[in-house]
């Protein structure tokens, strides 16, 4: 019986074991069914990770057509262009400098020190026209360049416009890698550009960014008689040594020349600041045409209209700049503008801030004809206005003409004729003429101006800036001081 009981009992066992196989066997059948593999299980991770609510990749820019921005054709259609600018000069120490005693025992070396600035430049032609920006030449003795293939020039300042903190350079080549210039009026905020130059004196540095704003005014420059400032804002990283280097569009065209940068360390910190092309243009026309920018001028006191300005004056709309009053020999009055008018536009261009009317009057000469749109008692008027010159004439007057005047060659001193008259800086009188300003006035060849209206004279450019600023017609001072003696000369020299 208990061999029964056995025997019964292990058929059971056996069945029910053989029965759980084929259960588990069919089932694990299906899940493997189901399962994916290891290139599976990859894919479908890869899958997930790809999402669009997951996950997005960073794309390229692209244009309005869908197109996708090359940043490389833009880079190295620019980047041959774009040159590195050395400025050498002597550093003064008043403390020391003009001292005998000082140079009698420990030399020069405490009075005066040699200095090296540097900066970018962009060749605009291929005979060797380069722009830079004023700032970075604007003390120099010498002026090198380096090109990208690493050839060397010396190069001559032609001219400066401080008033735009431009300069222009020249160099004797032929057949130069060259930017064509763009139109920096039709470039728009959010639009892409790249930026190239010559940080920290590294060479041919490109870096990308957005045009953040237009028109902007930062106030460097105020220190100049009218200065315009209407910058391109970007975001394209610039620092030490980018200055007048490139702003280029995706069309490899040059937008703007790099100037500055707003930042506590004086490194970049998220917003430059480039001279639009548009007023490069005319700068750089008018230096090689007439030797020096000729600066037109509406002749009117201006502010940006605000809410204060809306309820004072009862305006009807904050727009355009506010005409607060008009020079009496100024090209507004003599066109009828009067105070309280509201300049809306200049020709076709529209006009919302004080930069961008300065920017825009800064593109014409003395003489031209500009249409202005105003508004005046809420109601809009056409005024034809013909611009004038600082001084309330229409002429053109060439830089040379300013020196004809004087009657005189000039020479910029060496460091050793600066050192033996212990003066800083200086221009000296050289092939002086008998019918002359300076003759009648009783000034000898030889003689080193130093000051002009007490400015200070340091290249024949100072001369050619005072008198601009000083106007003809009229009696100016001049300072300096004869070779070997240490007595100070004052003239008074009429310009007749």
């Amino acid at each position: 019986m208990k061999a029964q009981n056995l025997l019964g009992n292990v058929v059971i066992s056996l069945l029910s074991a053989f029965l759980a196989i084929i259960i588990y066997a069919n089932f694990y059948e299906k899940e493997l069914a189901k399962a994916p593999d290891a290139e599976e299980q990859k894919q479908s991770t890869l899958e997930l990770i790809n999402d669009s609510n997951q996950v997005r990749y960073t794309q390229y820019p692209v244009g309005p057509g869908g197109e996708i921005f090359d940043f490389t054709t833009a880079a190295e259609n620019s980047v041959n262009a774009v040159v590195h600018v050395t400025s050498k000069y002597n550093l003064e120490n008043d403390q020391y400098y003009g001292n005998p005693l000082y140079e009698f025992f420990f030399g020069d070396r405490y009075s005066r020190q040699p200095a090296v600035s540097f900066g970018s430049g962009v060749i605009i032609s291929e005979d060797g026209y380069i722009v830079t920006n004023n700032h970075v030449i604007e003390r120099s003795d010498e002026i090198q360049v380096v090109l990208n293939d690493r050839r060397t020039y010396a190069a001559e300042l032609v001219g400066t416009d401080p008033g735009t903190d431009l300069a222009l350079l020249k160099i004797d080549g032929k057949e130069l890698p060259f930017i064509t210039m763009g139109n920096s009026d039709q470039i728009k905020v959010g639009e892409w550009v790249l930026a190239v130059g010559n940080p920290f004196n590294l060479t041919s540095t490109v870096t990308a960014g957005i045009v953040s704003a237009k028109a902007r005014n930062i106030n460097i420059l105020r220190d100049q008689q009218y200065p315009i400032e209407s910058y391109i804002q970007t975001d394209a990283a610039v620092n030490k040594g980018n200055s007048g280097g490139a702003l280029v569009n995706m069309q490899s065209e040059l937008v703007g020349i790099n100037s500055a940068i707003l930042s506590p360390s004086g490194a970049y910190s998220g917003y430059s600041f480039a001279i639009p092309v548009n007023i490069v243009r005319k700068v750089v026309s008018d230096i090689i045409k007439y030797g020096e920018v000729q600066r037109a001028v509406l002749g009117v006191e201006i502010r940006d209209v605000n809410n204060e300005l809306l309820e004072e004056y009862n305006l009807d709309k904050i727009e355009g700049v506010f005409i607060a009053g008009v020079t009496d020999d100024g090209a507004a009055k003599e066109a009828g503008l009067k105070s309280g008018d509201v300049i809306l536009q200049i020709n076709d261009v529209k006009i919302n801030s004080i930069a961008e009317l300065t920017a825009q009057i800064g593109r014409y000469r003395p003489g031209e004809k500009v249409n202005i749109t105003i508004k005046r008692d809420r109601k809009k008027k056409q005024i034809e206005v013909i611009l004038r010159n600082m001084h309330g004439t229409t002429k053109i007057i060439k830089a040379d003409e300013y020196l004809a005047i004087l009657g005189a060659n000039f020479q910029k001193l060496n460091p050793n004729d600066k050192r033996r008259l212990g003066i800083e800086t200086g221009v000296k009188v050289v092939d002086i003429k008998d019918n002359g300003a300076l003759k009648k006035a009783g000034v000898k060849e030889g003689f080193v101006i130093t000051y002009i209206q007490g400015e200070k004279i340091s290249h024949i450019d100072d001369i050619k800036r005072v008198l601009r600023n000083t106007g003809l017609g009229v009696e100016v001072e001049v300072e300096g001081m004869y070779p070997g003696g240490r007595y100070i000369y004052v003239y008074r020299v009429n310009l007749e």
